[in-house]
C-alpha cells in the first residue's frame, strides 16, 4: 500500500503503546476511516524513533474522498492544501494549532484539455467555473459547489463535443477534469490581446565586461531566437547602460544597427519611438548583427558607474504602449541617477546572532517603478550577476511587485567560476524558451465560509482575491493563508478554485482553471490525520520570511519553533488519556520538527553562520516564489548513497534502468570514507565522492566521467532522471575527500550540530522543554 505519510520505522520503545481501538476511542471515534488515516494518527515517540525518513521522497497525502472524487481531483503538483481535512470551524482550526493555506503552481508545464466552446458556463452568483464537483439536480439545472446557487444549464452545454452526443452535460470535459483551459471570448478582454514583447536591458560597465556574462547572453539568445515564444507579431528591443543609456535602432530598412546614446540620465527620454522595439521577423538579421557585435563594442570600456534606475525608467517608457517582459542584467550596486544605492552591509555582522539589518529596501524607487510597470502590463525579471554587495533587498522590489522572476549568480566569472557561467547559460536557455503568459490576472475562490487573507509570491494584489500578473511563467509558485469565517457544518466538502486569465504568446486570451476538493471534518483527530507536513512547512517558510522583514529575524525564528511546540502540545493535550512520556507526534507530523530545524538552518533564516546579505535576501525571495517541490528540496535535500546502488526496485523507463536508492538522514553518521554520496538540493547537487577507484585524480569537478561500468551507468541514469524532474538545470559539484568544498556539503547535514545551531536530537529536547513550560 502506498503510504501517504512518512513510513515511520519499527518502534524501539519499551512503553506500552495503545492499540488502534484504544486510540480510536481516545480520539473521539474514527468510524469508517481508511487505514491511511489511522496510520497518520499513530503516535510516534520522536526521541526514540530515529529513522523516520521514508525510503523514497514523500508524496502528498491523499484526501479521504470517495473514488470518483479522488479520480477527478486536482493534482497535488498544481494545488495543495496544508490540511487535507478542512476543519468545520475556526475554533476547531485554532485548537489544532496548524496553519490553513494553499500552495499553488498554476501555470506549470502540463498537458490539459482545451475547451473552445462559445459558452463558458459559470455560476451566476459567485462566478465559479463549472467543474467536476458541482451537482446536477437534473439535465437542466446544476448547483454551484462554492455558493450553492442553483443555475440553468445552457442549451449549448447539452452537447458533448468529445463523445458527440446530446443530453449528458455531466460528461462534458469541463465536468470531467479538475484542470482545464478555456479559449476566452472578447468578454474577457479589456483591449485586443497584446503581442509578445521582449526588452533586454544589459549592464555594460567595466565590472560587467570583466565577469564575461555578455558573451554568454548574446550567444545563447542568438542560438534561441527561433525558440522564443511568440508569433508573427513578436517584438524585441535592447538597451545597454553604464553611466549613460544606449538605445538601438533596429529598423528593417537600416543596413546595420544604429546606437543612440542618452547621456542626460536625470531626464530620460526615448530618442525615437518607432524602431527601438521591432518586429523580430522583419528585423531578425539586424538583431543577429547586434548580438554578434555587442560584446566587442564594450570590451575595452573603463566605465565603472551603473545608472540602473534611469535604464529601468527608459525601459518603462519604451514598453508602456504594449506591455511585455523586461529582462534586466545587472552586475553591481547602482551608483548614478534615480534609484542609486549605498552599501549597507557590514561584513563583520554576517555571523551575528543578534539580528540582521537591512532585509527591507533602502528606497521605494524600485517598488514604485514596479507598480507603474504592473499597471501597464510590464513585468521586470532581474538577473543579478555580482560577487560584490548589490543591495538585492532594494533591487528585488522591481520584480516582486511586477510579477517578475529573480535570478542570482553570486560568483559568476568566465575565468574564475566557469561552472556558474555554465549554469547561467543553461538557466538562460530555459528562461528564453519557456512558456509565458501576458497581461494575466488570477483569482482564487473558495467554498462559502472560507476566506483568503494573505498572499505570498511575486505579484500586485489588485483586490481581496485578485492578483495582477503582468507576466506568468511555468516556474513560479504562490501561497495563500486562509481562515474560516463561518461554520461549514452543513457541508461535507470544501472546494477551492484558481482561475488564471492570460494572453498566450500567440495572442490568444485563455483561462486556466484548477479546482481542488477536500472533505470537511468536525473531529480534531481528523484534522491531524489530514495534515500535509510539506505544505505546512512551505506555508510557514513564507510566513517566516514576511515576519523577518516586518518584525525581526529572531521573531520569525521564534515563531517557527512555536509552531512546532503549539501543534505538538495541542495534539498531546487532546489525546490526553495516552499518558506517554517522551515527545509524541502523530505519524502525519513526525517529520515536522525535522523540517522546521532544517528551515532554521537555511541561508534565509539562519543566525550565527556567516551569510552574505544578498545571498540571504535571495534565499528569502526563492521561498516566496518557488513551487513546493523546489522549496522542499532546498529545505531538506535528498541524500543518496551511490556506491551500493543496485537494480532492486529500479524504474524501467524507455529502455533505461533508473536505480532508486533509499533516502538517507542528513547526518554525517550516514557517511563513510569509502562510500560515494549524492546530495540533491534542487538547483545545485553537490555529489560527495570519496576514495572510489573509479574517480580519476584529475577529473572535471562538475561532471561524472562516462565509464563503461555498471556503477557509472547507474549513476548517470539516476542523475539524468533527477534532472528531468526539474525545469532549471542543476549544477553538479564533485566534492573529493580533501576538498574545501566539503564545508558546503556538510552545511546541508541539518541533523548534525553546528557551532551556532542545535542537532536534531538537541532540538527535540528543546521542543520538549518548551512544551513543559
Amino acid at each position: 500500500m502506498a503510504m501517504a505519510t512518512p513510513a515511520c520505522s519499527q518502534r524501539t520503545t519499551k512503553l506500552p503503546f495503545p492499540n488502534m481501538s484504544q486510540l480510536s476511542a481516545a480520539l473521539g471515534g474514527l468510524s469508517g476511516v481508511p487505514e491511511l488515516e489511522v496510520e497518520a494518527l499513530r503516535p510516534v515517540n520522536l526521541l526514540q524513533e530515529r529513522n523516520l525518513l521514508p525510503h523514497r521522497p514523500l508524496d502528498a497525502p491523499e484526501p479521504n474522498l470517495n473514488a470518483d472524487l479522488k479520480k477527478a481531483n486536482c493534482s497535488p503538483d498544481t494545488f495543495r492544501c496544508t490540511l487535507t481535512n478542512i476543519p468545520q470551524t475556526q475554533a476547531l482550526l485554532n485548537k489544532a494549532r496548524l496553519p490553513l493555506g494553499l500552495l499553488l503552481h498554476p501555470f506549470r508545464d502540463l498537458q490539459l484539455p482545451v475547451i473552445t466552446s462559445s459558452t463558458i458556463v459559470r455560476c451566476r452568483s459567485c462566478r465559479t467555473y463549472i467543474n467536476p464537483f458541482v451537482s446536477f439536480l437534473d439535465q437542466r439545472r446544476w448547483k454551484c459547489n462554492l455558493c450553492y446557487r442553483v443555475n440553468d444549464v445552457p442549451d449549448e452545454f447539452m452537447y458533448n463535443p468529445v463523445t458527440r452526443s446530446y443530453g449528458e452535460p455531466h460528461k462534458r470535459p469541463e465536468v470531467q477534469n479538475s484542470t482545464v483551459e478555456f479559449i476566452a471570448s472578447s468578454d474577457y478582454m479589456l483591449r485586443p490581446p497584446q503581442p509578445a514583447v521582449y526588452l533586454f536591458v544589459l549592464d555594460v560597465s567595466h565590472n560587467a565586461m570583466d565577469a564575461g556574462y555578455l558573451d554568454v547572453f548574446c550567444q545563447t539568445l542568438l542560438e534561441n531566437l527561433d525558440k522564443i515564444p511568440g508569433d508573427t507579431r513578436t517584438r524585441v528591443g535592447f538597451i545597454t547602460f553604464n553611466s549613460t543609456i544606449h538605445f538601438y535602432n533596429l529598423h528593417e530598412s537600416l543596413s546595420q544597427p544604429q546606437m543612440l546614446v542618452v547621456s542626460d540620465i536625470d531626464d530620460i527620454f526615448i530618442p525615437t519611438h518607432d524602431s527601438l522595439l521591432v518586429n523580430l521577423k522583419e528585423s531578425r538579421e539586424l538583431v543577429r548583427v547586434l548580438l554578434t557585435s555587442l560584446p566587442a563594442m564594450f570590451s575595452q570600456t573603463r566605465e565603472t558607474h551603473s545608472a540602473l534606475g534611469p535604464a529601468l525608467q527608459a525601459a518603462y517608457k519604451l514598453m508602456t504602449s504594449t506591455g511585455g517582459r523586461v529582462s534586466v542584467f545587472q552586475t553591481q550596486l547602482p551608483t548614478l541617477g534615480a534609484g542609486l544605492l549605498q552599501s549597507r552591509e557590514d561584513p563583520n555582522q554576517r555571523s551575528s546572532t543578534k539580528g540582521v539589518q537591512h532585509l527591507g529596501p533602502a528606497t521605494d524607487f524600485y517598488k514604485k517603478l514596479a507598480l507603474d510597470c504592473s499597471g501597464q502590463q510590464i513585468a521586470v525579471d532581474l538577473f543579478l550577476l555580482s560577487s560584490q554587495y548589490s543591495d538585492l533587498a532594494s533591487l528585488a522590489c522591481v520584480s516582486k511587485y511586477s510579477a517578475g522572476s529573480i535570478f542570482y549568480y553570486p560568483s559568476l566569472h568566465h575565468v574564475h567560476n566557469p561552472a556558474q557561467l555554465d549554469k547561467f547559460q543553461k538557466d538562460l536557455e530555459r528562461y528564453l524558451t519557456r512558456k509565458i503568459g501576458f497581461e494575466a490576472v488570477m483569482r482564487i475562490r473558495c467554498t462559502k465560509g472560507l476566506s483568503i487573507h494573505t498572499f505570498h509570491g511575486n505579484f500586485f494584489v489588485r483586490s481581496t482575491d485578485l492578483l495582477s500578473l503582468a507576466n506568468v511563467n511555468p516556474d513560479s509558485g504562490f501561497a495563500v493563508q486562509m481562515s474560516i469565517e463561518e461554520s461549514m457544518a452543513d457541508t461535507s466538502l470544501a472546494c477551492f478554485q484558481a482561475a488564471l486569465l492570460y494572453t498566450s504568446s500567440k495572442g490568444k486570451r485563455r483561462i486556466r482553471v484548477h479546482t481542488l476538493c477536500l472533505p470537511v471534518v468536525s473531529q480534531l483527530s481528523d484534522v491531524y490525520a489530514g495534515a500535509d507536513v510539506q505544505a505546512i512547512t512551505c506555508l510557514l517558510a513564507n510566513m517566516a520570511i514576511d515576519r523577518s522583514i516586518s518584525s525581526s529575524l529572531s521573531d520569525a525564528r521564534d515563531a517557527l519553533v512555536n509552531a512546532v511546540v503549539d501543534s505538538l502540545s495541542a495534539y498531546k493535550n487532546t489525546v490526553s488519556n495516552l499518558q506517554q512520556s517522551g515527545l509524541i507526534a502523530p505519524a502525519a507530523l513526525c517529520l515536522f520538527p525535522l523540517y522546521v530545524l532544517a528551515l532554521l538552518k537555511q541561508k534565509a533564516l539562519r543566525t550565527g553562520t556567516s551569510t552574505k546579505l544578498d545571498e540571504r535576501v535571495f534565499a528569502m525571495c526563492e521561498f516566496k516564489s518557488q513551487p513546493l517541490q523546489q522549496i522542499m528540496r532546498t529545505v531538506h535535500p535528498d541524500l543518496y548513497r551511490l556506491d551500493t546502488m543496485s537494480d532492486q526496485g529500479a524504474l524501467h523507463l524507455n529502455d533505461c534502468i533508473v536505480p532508486q536508492p533509499h533516502l538517507l538522514h542528513l547526518t554525517a553518521e550516514k557517511l563513510t570514507r569509502e562510500g560515494a554520496f549524492l546530495m540533491d538540493c534542487g538547483s545545485v547537487s553537490p555529489a560527495m565522492l570519496c576514495q572510489m577507484t573509479e574517480v580519476p585524480e584529475k577529473m572535471n569537478l562538475t561532471q561524472i566521467p562516462e565509464l563503461e561500468t555498471p556503477l557509472s551507468e547507474r549513476l548517470r541514469a539516476l542523475l539524468a532522471w533527477l534532472q528531468d524532474s526539474r525545469t532549471f538545470s542543476s549544477t553538479l559539484h564533485v566534492v573529493k575527500d580533501d576538498a574545501s568544498a566539503k564545508t558546503s556539503f556538510f552545511q546541508h547535514l541539518v541533523e548534525d550540530r553546528s557551532e551556532s545551531a542545535f542537532s536534531y536530537y538537541e532540538f527535540l529536547l528543546h521542543i520538549q522543554q518548551q512544551m513543559s513550560k
